[in-house]
């Protein structure tokens, strides 16, 4: 099977690190291709990158469906634009984020998320409210790292993240870690050997749920609200991406 990871950011560097995470965690014959949107923003650090970066994502989307892939991943832990990608697709599309959750949510009975600044914890919130796991969450906690720096070995980046996990562990309680990030993905196996609990990467979480959803044969509900969008015209710079050919 081939399996389609979107980076919605435009930073081909974390996109290849994207690409190996992915790899490492495929079952022999899995196909990994790591992809990034050529419009967009260099990384999505808030709501408003976030904005930007959905028409990027579901052309990249669009062309894997049309390709026949067994799977989508959104590789942004802010799950951006899943719904959207879900009405576009049939095959399943699953983001880092709620697969991270799901995961650390079947190993450990509290577990804290640690993501880069601050402005990403109400998105995160939010988004563990929505999926039901908010009272499993022990808390969301910020490294204060922007997402490149994360690109960055020397620049401090794994210390301010190790340190969030110490704070999780005394003060939060948690006994699991969920990485909030996409560009963290190189550094779960790390960091889990140095604090004794284990640290879930979002990437590799997603690589086995939509392995397992392809297995299964099973596909994106379109009775509902994943149905596909109604054909209608979209004007302006938008005009690419309307439903049924505008």
């Amino acid at each position: 099977m081939e399996i389609l990871v979107v980076n919605p950011n435009t930073t081909r560097s974390m996109t290849d690190k994207i690409g190996r995470a992915a790899e490492r965690a495929a079952a022999p014959g899995t196909r990994i291709r790591a992809v990034q949107p050529a419009m967009g923003p260099a990384s999505i650090e808030g709501f408003y990158d976030e904005a930007f970066s959905v028409p990027g994502l579901l052309g990249e989307i669009a062309r894997g469906e049309a390709d026949g892939v067994a799977g989508h991943i959104i590789a942004c832990f802010d799950d951006t634009g899943l719904d959207a990608a879900r009405s576009l697709a049939a095959a399943p599309v699953v983001g880092i984020g709620e697969a991270a959750f799901h995961l650390a949510a079947l190993l450990a009975h509290r577990f804290a998320v640690v993501t880069t600044l601050s402005r990403s914890i109400a998105a995160i919130e939010g988004n563990l409210a929505r999926y039901g796991l908010a009272a499993r969450c022990a808390g969301v906690r910020a490294a204060e790292v922007p997402v490149l720096a994360l690109e960055d070995r020397d620049a401090g980046a794994v210390g301010r993240i190790a340190a969030e996990i110490e704070r999780a562990k005394a003060d939060d309680r948690a006994d699991a870690i969920v990485l909030g990030c996409a560009g963290m993905a190189d550094l779960a196996g790390e960091l889990a050997a140095a604090h004794g609990i284990p640290v879930i990467d979002g990437v590799a979480s997603a690589v086995v749920l939509v392995e397992g959803l392809a297995r299964l044969g099973l596909r994106t509900a379109k009775s509902g609200p994943y149905a596909p969008p109604l054909p209608k015209r979209y004007d302006g710079l938008f005009a690419p991406w309307a439903p049924g050919g505008g």
